[in-house]
Order: structure tokens, then C-alpha cells, then sequence
């Protein structure tokens, strides 16, 4: 599994810190910028990060703004990509568990690094429970491929 991290200038602090906690604990990251705090647009970031993770069913993504709120929007309107904008390590473990979440969205100016950390560990750590909660996965799915593009 690969990870894909991205933030846009409100989340370029928070992402670093990330990058360094997650390679200390070994994980393969691949860093979509943005590379400075300079300001950008979070959508261009997004579509990076979950064009990576759509390239492999294995992969995950991190996406870092501001609030967790813009990245979120984002990447929830790609087709394939099911993101959860995460403020606690409850609702990071059961998206993950019910809603088998492949991109997590963090805010920086609203969650310290600390509890982003453990957020994000919890997240990697829990695993889809399948059983009833693939039904209501395989209708977000089904959804996803009536959509007009």
C-alpha cells in the first residue's frame, strides 16, 4: 500500500508533520504538494492526490487544508473516491470500518498535530468490516456510475 498525501498553503505545516510521522512508521509516501506554504488552489491538489489513489485499489490518500472541509468537498465528487473529513479517532476508525474510506481529510487550523496523528493512525489501522456495511458501500459505488461526467 502506498499512501498519497496533499494539502494546499492552510494545511502545508500540518502535511509535513504527517509525512514525517508516517515514514517513521515506515509507510511508502508520495507527497502531491504542495511544497511551500505559498497560496494555491486546493482542488488541483485534490485531484492529484485521488487520481494516485484510484490508480491502485490498494492505495490511500491524506488530503490537508485549512479546515479538512474544501478537500473533503473536493474529493468527494470524484467518482470512486470516498472521503471522510475526520476531527476525532472514533469517526476516523468506523469511516474506515463501515464506509471502507480510501482518502481522509484533516484540517489543520482546526485539529493540533497530536490528535491529527493519532486520527491518522487510527484511520490506517482499522479495516473494512465488509458484511452489511458492502451493501451500502456497493450503492455509494453504484451511484458513482450513474453520474453523469
Amino acid at each position: 500500500m502506498k499512501l498519497i498525501i496533499g494539502s494546499d498553503h492552510g494545511g502545508f505545516n500540518l502535511k509535513e508533520k504527517l509525512i514525517e510521522h508516517l515514514k517513521l512508521k515506515g509507510y511508502d509516501i508520495d507527497d502531491e504538494g504542495t511544497y511551500t506554504p505559498d497560496s494555491c488552489d486546493y482542488p488541483v491538489i485534490a485531484q492529484k492526490v485521488c487520481s494516485k489513489v484510484l490508480e491502485n485499489n490498494s492505495n490511500l490518500g491524506i488530503l490537508v487544508c485549512g479546515t479538512g472541509l474544501g478537500m473533503s468537498i473536493y474529493a468527494n465528487k470524484v467518482k470512486g473516491i470516498r472521503a471522510a473529513h475526520c476531527t476525532d479517532t472514533f469517526s476516523a476508525r468506523l469511516t474506515k470500518q463501515h464506509n471502507n474510506s480510501n482518502v481522509l481529510c484533516l484540517g489543520e487550523r482546526i485539529t493540533g498535530v497530536g490528535l491529527a496523528m493519532d486520527i491518522v493512525d487510527e484511520w490506517l489501522n482499522a479495516s473494512f468490516e465488509g458484511g452489511r456495511h458492502q451493501k451500502r458501500v456497493d450503492m455509494i459505488n453504484k451511484l458513482d456510475m450513474e453520474r453523469n461526467d
